[in-house]
């Protein structure tokens, strides 16, 4: 039987170095690894402020800062800025298709050169294949894997989960000899014109941290809406 927010158990972490912000110590909030999950409470939770690592639901749960804040794009009113459609333009020779699984070695070696090249301050590096397989899982039956590919050749992968009410951009990652195409920029484009293709609100971006350049970036897709003391608000 499915769980319900009203009956939901959640846990805590002890505090650990924080992985996006320098001498800051972090605490997470769990659900209990124990309940029983489907799209409906995932979405519900999602609504909340909640991420998707793997199988674990998580939160942000720090004692004196609210650095980290989930973001979400409402895709029908998304406007590309002109760097965003140069992105486009620039890799309108790719092709997207979805996959049944992301195991293999050809999926792996790319998400481990990306790591490997842009991600060595990360809590990712080294990276390893059981690390990999447990991170982009595939959990509760929505979660799709899409292959970027050049000329037939794969040089991207973005996991997406699809929610009750939008689609949630969980990881991208692509050829780091092919940075100046933009590819993380496309990729989440891509999945902003999916998700109003299938009657989608919003895509969930994940966590915006305003003093982190590597999560600083979801400001760039407008509007942007933030959760602030318990609810979505528009970014002016």
């Amino acid at each position: 039987m499915t769980s319900s927010l009203r009956d939901l158990k959640v846990y805590t972490t002890y505090p650990h170095s924080c992985s996006y912000l320098r001498d800051k110590e972090a605490t997470t909030l769990f659900v209990d690894p124990r309940t029983t999950i489907d799209a409906k409470l995932y979405s519900e939770l999602s609504v909340l402020g909640f991420r998707r690592s793997g199988a674990h639901l998580y939160r942000p749960h720090c004692n004196g800062c609210t650095a980290c804040v989930p973001a979400r794009v409402p895709v029908k009113r998304f406007k590309p800025s002109r760097s965003q459609k140069r992105a486009w333009n620039r890799n309108r020779d790719l092709t997207v298709r979805e996959v049944g699984d992301i195991r293999h070695d050809e999926y792996y070696l790319l998400y481990e050169r990306y790591i490997q090249t842009r991600h060595q301050d990360g809590d990712m590096y080294p990276p390893n294949r059981e690390q990999y397989e447990s991170f982009l899982s595939g959990e509760w039956g929505v979660t799709r894997f899409y292959r970027i590919a050049l000329e037939g050749c794969l040089v991207g992968v973005a996991v997406v989960d699809e929610l009750t009410d939008g689609l949630s951009a969980i990881y991208t990652f692509f050829e780091p000899e092919l940075s100046q195409r933009s590819i993380g920029t496309f990729a989440i484009m891509w999945q902003l014109k999916l998700a109003e293709q299938e009657g989608l609100d919003y895509l969930y971006l994940g966590y915006w941290i305003r003093d982190c350049a590597k999560m600083a970036y979801k400001v760039q897709y407008r509007p942007l809406e933030l959760f602030l003391n318990g609810r979505w608000v528009e970014l002016l």
